[in-house]
This record gives C-alpha cells, structure tokens and sequence, in this order.
C-alpha cells in the first residue's frame, strides 16, 4: 500500500520497513500494521485537531503536568502557541501512560518508541495470530465474562495505584487477546489526585465494563467495584494485589448516585429482555 504520509519519516529513519495495511481509524488516530525487521507492530499516527476538541478535552486535562513553565503558560493562555503544546500535551499524555502503565505490569501493549508523532507498540493478536478483536466485538459465556471482568478490575485497580484512570474505558478500548483482554488507547487518562471529576470517571469506566460484560453474566450488575476501590483509594488502603468484594453501602443522599448507576440499569433492562426472548423461543 502507498506509504501514509505519517509514517513515511520512520521509514526514513529505519525505525519501520513497510506499512502492510490500516488497522483501525478515529476521531484522534489512525492505526497501522507495519513490519520492522521480522517483527509485526503497529504504529498509531496521531491526527492534529480542531480548536473546538480542545474545549471537549478540558476535563480530562486538569491535573495533569506539562513539561516546561513556558508551555504551561502557553497553554493556560490559549495562545496559537499553546494550543500546539496542548496538543503535544495530549499526545505526549498516552505515551508516558503506556510507558507507567507496562512498568506497573498492567496488560497493556508494549510500546516500542514514540517517533515523529508517531506511538510503534505492540501488536496484540488472538489465538490465530490475527489482529486481536474488541471486546464489544465477541461473543462471550456467562464464565468467561466474569473471568474478564475480574480480570478488567483488577487492570482498574493496578492502573488506580500508579495514580491514574482511564477516562473513557469501555468495551471498545479493550482488546481480546490470546492471553486475555488488553487495556488500549490512554491519550485521556486522567489524574486521581488530581482532577476533580476523577472518581465520577473511575465510576463510568468501571461500570461501561460491567455494563457490558453483565449481558452475560447479569449478577454483575448487583457489583460496585468502583465504588469500592474509590472508597479505598481515599483513604489510602487500596492496593495493587488488593481483594475486592463487590459490595459497597452507597451514600444515597448523592444526588447524582442515579446517573452515575444509569448504564448498570439500562443494561440490566437489556439484558433481561434478551433473556425473555430467550425463553419464549425455548418455548415454542
């Protein structure tokens, strides 16, 4: 295929031999499979934004630490300038995440340089080698959707050790990997000490997962992990290797304690009507 424009400078450069073929295309990114040597990764080319993405991006963004005063400035300024730093700013953020993250142990790819704009990691793939697919993609069993949600948990508790949250964790930033699911895509972490909005983000990334996940196995959906680990993580007591129970005493005078729960509900109102449909037809 004709070399992208992006990635033509890695080539240059030897850090890539060829690009073979596009894996995926967003809003923020399109992603690459390319071949370096005899190895298979691929490399994931950041597209620049508009102003208004700025505006939609403030809240993740506070908290976070720009490197150098003079970017800060820039930045808190709104200069031309500093909205090209904010955008390094943002790019810059999934990278050092990538890097924190696979330092932490957390199933993450592995990431092999930050080029150019350009992030080369890992490839995940499945049993057969294939690129691997997203969760909201597969079909699961009610055993293996627990499996993974434990397993997903688990990643949201490492990640919350190393003072981070996702931020916009759902059934389609995960991959199904040959060893399991695959924590992706970190330019909107976000800061759990930082941010004022961090815990109601940790409590929508924890249940998009469990609303997800609970179509298969709905007695997920009387959980509240996230609650929990939030409930640790402020009193100091939450740990990497921490045990959680799924049970939490919620403060029912939050106001907002119905949102927050709204994609545990919808999805349990889903789910329920998939499993009539299901035994109406095993009636007939």
């Amino acid at each position: 295929m004709k070399t992208p424009q992006g990635l033509q400078a890695l080539i240059d450069d030897g850090v890539i031999d060829e690009v073979l073929r596009p894996l995926k295309s967003g809003k923020e990114a399109a992603v690459y499979i390319v071949r370096s040597g005899d190895k298979i990764r691929c490399a994931k080319v950041y597209k620049d934004l508009a102003q208004r993405s700025f505006q939609q991006r403030v809240q993740y963004q506070e908290g976070r630490k720009v490197r150098g005063s003079r970017q800060a400035r820039a930045i808190g300024k709104a200069s031309k300038y500093g909205r090209k730093q904010q955008e390094v700013a943002w790019k810059n953020a999934e990278v050092d995440a990538l890097y924190q993250l696979r330092d932490a142990g957390m199933r993450v790819p592995e990431p092999y340089g930050y080029f150019h704009g350009v992030l080369v990691m890992e490839l995940v793939t499945d049993a057969e080698g294939s690129s691997a697919p997203r969760l909201g993609e597969v079909e699961l069993s009610a055993q293996t959707a627990r499996e993974y949600h434990r397993v997903l948990v688990q990643q949201v508790v490492r990640m919350l050790c190393t003072g981070l949250i996702h931020g916009d964790l759902s059934a389609y930033n995960v991959l199904v990997g040959l060893d399991g699911p695959v924590m992706i895509d970190f330019p909107q972490v976000v800061s759990a000490a930082g941010n004022n909005a961090a815990r109601a983000m940790l409590l929508r990334d924890v249940n998009n997962l469990t609303a997800h996940l609970g179509r298969w196995a709905p007695d997920l959906f009387d959980t509240w992990y996230g609650e929990e680990m939030w409930a640790l993580f402020e009193t100091g007591e939450l740990r990497p290797d921490s045990e959680l129970t799924g049970e939490f005493e919620p403060d029912e005078s939050e106001v907002d304690l119905d949102s927050i729960r709204q994609s545990i509900n919808d999805a349990r109102e889903e789910a329920l009507i998939r499993q009539q449909g299901r035994d109406a037809a095993a009636e007939e």
